[in-house]
């Protein structure tokens, strides 16, 4: 896999921004974008405990999705609150994806600043947060609503790898999901290219998200992130601005993850084989296309 660093920025002007990273949808981390909101210093643990450790949370683990794993089915449940106990004092393989803490303490809305400056048709009824513990692990996938994401991370570390749509057939992309085959845990330390060697070809995007480092992450980019440590995130999403993009988000969100889980249902085996080779075959077909090229180029040098 060829790997490069994400842009980084202390701050960045909205002219800047739309130019140079929202209209040609290329991600940049904005280091201190958040520093002057009031959640920058105010959001704990124990404050979230205080405010919403009653509400029960679906928690995820780190196991790869298998036959019978629904789209966004979590593995068990908890208090809000003693999640976060347990987080507090250690490693922890579990996560929480998608929480809506704002719907139980609306108040929290006003610990920051909506960055409407920089993009337009946020969804300001759906911020989430995301909590992980130190070994966690959001496994590669794209978000299935096809959104572009502002993501601030707050306490802890967390390694983000990051890969344009159009490198899907590289990594693997199954048929009706928004998931890998292949699996890119510790993927720093190096990928499994010999049962899957599209991998070499794929082109990345990396970085270290720490305490107040703010992402942008345009819409259907891939993205695995791994906890270094325990922590949490806030992510604010906004429409595509395009018809065919808000077109095809809705494609994504209902007919295509409907069709996914009824396949998950009645035929679990089958179709969870289905997809893995079919991911191969697009793999496959996709190294084919690089190798012409590559010797079409070759050719033309020679003249």
């Amino acid at each position: 896999m060829q790997v490069q660093s994400i842009d980084r920025v202390e701050m960045i002007s909205p002219e800047e921004f739309q130019e140079k990273y929202f209209k040609p949808r290329r991600p940049v981390i904005i280091t201190q974008f958040s520093h002057n909101w009031p959640a920058f210093t105010k959001w704990t643990w124990d404050y979230f405990i205080e405010l919403v450790g009653k509400e029960k949370v679906g928690l995820y683990n780190n196991t790869r999705a298998d036959a019978n794993t629904k789209v966004n089915g979590y593995d068990e449940e908890m208090y809000f609150g003693d999640y976060l106990e347990m987080v507090k004092k250690g490693p922890v393989e579990l996560r929480i994806f998608l929480f809506n803490i704002f719907k139980h303490a609306p108040q929290l809305v006003e610990d920051f600043t909506w960055p409407d400056n920089l993009i337009k048709g946020l969804l300001k009824k759906h911020p989430m947060l995301f909590v992980g513990g130190a070994g966690s692990v959001a496994h590669m996938h794209y978000d299935i609503d096809l959104s572009h994401i502002i993501h601030t991370q707050f306490i802890g570390r967390k390694r983000v790898l990051l890969l344009e749509n159009n490198q899907s057939p590289f990594i693997y992309k199954m048929p009706l999901t928004v998931e890998s085959a292949a699996n890119f845990v510790h993927w720093e330390n190096g990928l499994d290219e010999k049962n899957f060697p599209a991998l070499k070809y794929a082109k990345a995007y990396t970085s270290i998200l720490e305490h107040g480092d703010t992402l942008f992450m345009p819409a259907g980019w891939w993205h695995h992130n791994q906890y270094m440590e325990s922590g949490f995130s806030m992510s604010l999403r906004a429409l595509d601005e395009k018809l065919k993009g808000k077109l095809n988000g809705f494609y994504h969100i209902v007919p295509m993850r409907l069709t996914n889980n009824l396949l998950i249902k009645t035929r679990p085996k089958w179709w969870y084989y289905y997809k893995h080779d079919a991911a191969m075959k697009n793999a496959e077909k996709a190294i084919n296309k690089v190798s012409r090229k590559q010797l079409q180029e070759a050719g033309s040098s020679k003249w």
